[in-house]
């Protein structure tokens, strides 16, 4: 089911989608902070959504829209979601929320690396010099040996979830061709909750009313969210819309400072802005090349399926 480009609608689904992924590591961070254990959080993230978009559909009558015959790249879509969820709630949770923001911003960083490393790809002097630009950004940010420093475990994971989500971008991207955005997210909340409930009698414990509140609204606002990311892929490529993404930035530091009165120091404010114009740089070369969709990016989702057909 190939829709047509439509480039304005999808750059105003992908802000809605920063706007929303912002607020959900907001509350992640919250109920992270409050006790509520990460394994836990994940599972109502995904929890809650299933139902209540199955609920949504029976009221509309639109239930035959969750047909699928790719059950199968569903579940492997759900695998690395919930891989990926380990480590980008974690980030979210051990880092503050510019920072955490700031370093998913590394993805295109190790697409170039990857590509020549493993797709054999000639890389030429601006990608290289972008590449070496974006991560001088995330050493100034973490500030080994001196400064305010940061969690050394939560940088890891950030980075580890900025790998990840290229491949993300390129299995919603795939699914959209044939799927619904509302079956793409019905189907990972469905199996991604199912893989977070095998951990749940080991971590849950009771709760507040402020932390189900909180439980809650993770799972309303990531569904939501979800949702309008899967159908901006659906109107565009990841190439003409990702540079939309880096407006999460600006949407975590308020978060930051409105609720945690946390001001990011000078080093987030100097490596941020390489780690953009890093990411920017490539994406504007790549394009202008006519291979960013084709080579550079799409390596992650080649890179998964190699791996998965070889181990």
């Amino acid at each position: 089911m190939l829709h047509a480009d439509r480039p304005l609608l999808a750059l105003t689904l992908r802000l809605g989608s920063a706007l929303g992924i912002a607020s959900l590591l907001a509350l992640v961070k919250l109920a992270g902070e409050s006790g509520v254990a990460l394994p836990e959080i994940m599972f109502w993230r995904q929890a809650v959504s299933a139902p209540l978009i199955l609920a949504w559909l029976v009221a509309t009558g639109g239930l035959g829209r969750l047909k699928t015959n790719r059950l199968g790249s569903h579940a492997r879509r759900a695998g690395i979601g919930m891989f990926n969820m380990v480590f980008n709630f974690g980030a979210a949770i051990l880092l503050p929320l510019a920072v955490s923001t700031t370093l998913g911003f590394t993805t295109p960083l190790f697409a170039v690396i990857l590509a020549a490393l493993v797709m054999r790809e000639k890389v030429g002097a601006w990608r290289w010099i972008a590449v070496g630009l974006g991560f001088l950004g995330v050493v100034v940010i973490a500030q080994p040996g001196g400064g305010e420093t940061v969690s050394a475990m939560g940088v890891a994971a950030g980075l580890i979830a900025a790998f990840l989500i290229a491949v993300i971008y390129y299995q919603i991207r795939d699914l959209g061709r044939t799927e619904e955005p509302i079956s793409s997210v019905f189907w990972f909340a469905t199996f991604g909750s199912a893989m977070a409930a095998v951990a749940l009698p080991f971590v849950m414990t009771s709760h507040t009313g402020h932390q189900w509140l909180l439980l809650a609204s993770i799972g309303v606002v990531g569904t939501f969210a979800q949702m309008l990311l899967a159908a901006s892929l659906r109107y565009a490529s990841v190439a003409s819309i990702v540079a939309i993404d880096y407006t999460a930035l600006i949407w975590a530091t308020l978060y930051g400072w409105a609720i945690w009165r946390h001001v990011p120091p000078a080093a987030t404010w100097l490596g941020a802005p390489l780690i953009v114009a890093a990411g920017l740089t490539i994406v504007w070369r790549e394009r202008k090349c006519s291979l960013y969709s084709f080579q550079s990016f799409v390596f992650p989702f080649r890179l998964f399926f190699y791996i998965s057909n070889n181990t």
